[in-house]
């Protein structure tokens, strides 16, 4: 069980892995014009500006892992979902990080 006090910073292959296998599901806290010009395939979006913990939807068994750009604001809702008593996880570098490793998104 992830310990609730430490952010956990995961790179991307370990994201994509987790997300492909049903480990993972991937909240992308970016704006929504974000998200809409380019985002990774499943990856929910709840935008940082107006996250609420308590409205994260059910992962089903699956730990919650949040993404961003570039990994400022997920590390952000991470912590704020560690104060609520969530794992804090997040893609370490976001979505930049993501594509470096040549991993794809949608456009």
């Amino acid at each position: 069980m992830a310990d609730l006090h430490v952010l956990e910073n995961l790179d991307p292959a370990t994201v994509a892995e987790g997300v492909a296998d049903g480990r993972f599901l991937l909240v992308d806290v970016r704006e929504p014009s974000e998200y809409d010009t380019e985002h990774i395939e499943g990856a929910l979006l709840f935008p940082l500006s107006t996250f609420d913990p308590a409205s994260l939807p059910d992962p089903e068994g699956r730990a919650i892992v949040f993404q961003c750009a570039a990994g400022g604001r997920s590390a952000r809702a991470a912590e704020a979902a560690m104060a609520a008593g969530i794992p804090g996880r997040h893609l370490a570098g976001g979505l930049a990080a993501w594509k470096r490793a040549g991993l794809p998104t949608t456009r």
